[in-house]
């Protein structure tokens, strides 16, 4: 699974360290989760579907090979 996390954050002009505080994780899971070595719990991701006000699709997307 891939994602484009670290373009939604861009875009809100926020840190790793600030979403993860906002999220409740640590700023290491968001690098983990950009890095697409972590694929978040369905938990986790509706909570940055909601944060991002996007659907968890235009968030997390599956690959081919997926």
């Amino acid at each position: 699974m891939k994602n484009n996390l670290k373009v939604e954050r861009a875009i809100k002009s926020i840190t790793q360290q600030e979403l993860a505080k906002i999220i409740g994780v640590t700023r290491q899971a968001i690098n983990s989760i950009e890095l697409n070595k972590f694929v978040p719990s369905t938990i986790l991701a509706l909570k940055l579907s909601e944060f991002f006000n996007k659907p968890v699709n235009e968030i997390f997307f599956l690959e081919e090979t997926d």
